[in-house]
């Protein structure tokens, strides 16, 4: 469990967690969360609000603040969770369709 911080405006890589769920507890700000192939789905949550994220659904969180952060309490089902980030390029799902185009994050 950690808590994650997004800068005002901030926006995080689009990414997916291969093997393992994310629970999201958002503590203060507004988030808006593009997820699902091509990150063509959104969700705004507010403070108070619970985003659950399935192992392999791709998802990238902005801060719809621009002048605070926001301020979420997140856990993972997987002990080695930074390792585990997989890159995601929502531009290569309609360019390529079918395929697996994750990368590996360093």
């Amino acid at each position: 469990m950690n808590l994650a911080v997004i800068p005002p405006g901030g926006t995080a890589e689009p990414h997916f967690h291969a093997n393992y769920e994310t629970a999201i507890y958002l503590i203060k700000g507004r988030v808006e969360t593009r997820y699902g192939r091509g990150l063509k789905q959104t969700k705004i949550a507010e403070a108070g609000d619970f985003i659950f994220v399935p192992p392999g659904v791709p998802h990238q969180p902005h801060n719809l603040s621009a002048d605070e952060p926001a301020y979420a309490l997140v856990a993972r089902n997987d002990p080695n969770e930074q390792e585990n980030v997989v890159l995601y390029d929502p531009t290569l799902e309609s360019e390529q369709k079918g395929e697996n185009h994750a990368r590996n994050a360093d």
